[in-house]
């Protein structure tokens, strides 16, 4: 009998034991980078006469232009393989690009040694801007399964009545693994002429964007979608704050908000660019609120955090723009750097279940 009570005993300790070694293990999370990086006037030196990319740098510049060509494309190929890299081990899933002249630079890109054999290919349209730049979006098509993709044009007027020629917004939608994810890339209307000048225009511009948000909501209320771009206006700027009306705090969200992680960045003094002797964050990465872990759903890709990228070869080392992204152009002069901007990302995690 008291055999029989050990060996009972030793059976429910070893059970114990078991499950609790179980529910202490680790888990484990799939990981996606997604990524928007603005390349800083990314042409090619070819003069298109449809275009009035004569006013690039690269074909105002003095001195050999291919070299100069091939050295950006191979600066910019690099960032983006190293996007996220240090916490997924792996280039980013998807990139949202702007500031490129054509598809031909992006073929380039994917020539080059960060990039080639991994499986990127892109999405990219024309837009009607004046300067002939465009945004893309660049994805793993081993991650990433295009469902479809469509442009929207920015219908905007100057004081003059003239169409203002800027960068369309580009929506593609696919599958992330097995889940449906919307991304919209935005390159919106620069200050150019003054902020509060050319206020309206960004404004017209989120218009557009919280228009393209509503409609796939319409056609699905819990879709997810990401809005990423360089929006030329900081967190705080009406644009952002008063027509897209994301939240900063993942407590406050309810089911149809949007949520901004870069805002508490902006309030914290992280930028990425200089302009107008300050950092500003015009770039940024803002999602539906069914990206935030509230809900404990983690069965589906979540929003895990945010960053910019700006390790210390990115940045300027001295000199007047100390501190600001190490760019590429200055005066019609490639000075072999890199871009204006910092790439911006954010990480999306989702629980395997064993």
């Amino acid at each position: 009998m008291k055999k029989n009570t050990q060996l009972l005993l030793c059976l429910f300790l070893g059970t114990l034991f078991l499950s609790n070694a179980q529910n202490t293990s680790k888990k484990s999370y799939k990981i996606q980078t997604i990524a928007f990086y603005n390349l800083e006037n990314l042409f090619d030196t070819i003069n298109d006469p449809n275009k009035k990319d004569e006013y690039s740098p690269i074909l105002k510049m003095k001195g050999n232009k291919t070299v100069a060509y091939q050295k950006k494309i191979y600066n910019m190929a690099k960032v983006i393989s190293e996007i996220g890299k240090k916490i997924t081990h792996k280039s980013p899933t998807i990139i949202g690009l702007a500031e490129l002249e054509n598809a031909s630079v992006l073929e380039d890109l994917l020539q080059t040694p960060f990039l080639k054999g991994k499986h990127y290919n892109y999405i990219h349209t024309e837009s009607p801007d004046w300067r002939g730049i465009d945004v893309a979006l660049l994805y793993k098509e081993t991650a990433f399964e295009i469902l479809d993709y469509k442009t929207f044009h920015l219908k905007a007027w100057n004081d003059k009545g003239y169409r203002v020629k800027t960068r369309n917004q580009l929506l593609v939608s696919g599958f992330l693994d097995d889940q449906i994810i919307n991304i919209i890339v935005n390159h919106w209307p620069s200050q150019r002429g003054g902020a509060k000048k050319t206020r309206y225009l960004r404004k017209k511009a989120a218009e557009l964007n919280l228009q393209i948000i509503s409609e796939i909501k319409e056609e699905n209320p819990n879709a997810k979608i990401i809005t990423m771009g360089d929006f030329n206006d900081n967190p705080t700027a009406q644009s952002i704050l008063e027509v897209l009306q994301p939240k900063s705090k993942k407590k406050k969200l309810l089911k149809d908000d949007l949520y901004n992680p870069f805002y508490e960045m902006y309030k914290r003094g992280i930028g990425s660019l200089g302009f107008r002797d300050q950092m500003n964050l015009f770039d940024q990465i803002i999602m539906t609120s069914n990206f935030v872990a509230k809900n404990k759903n983690y069965d589906s890709y979540l929003y895990y955090k945010a960053g910019v990228y700006n390790p210390l070869y990115l940045i300027t080392k001295k000199g007047r723009y100390k501190g600001y992204p190490f760019r590429s152009w200055s005066n019609n002069t490639f000075t072999g750097g890199f871009s204006d901007h910092f790439p911006v990302y954010c990480f999306l995690i989702k629980e395997q279940i064993p």
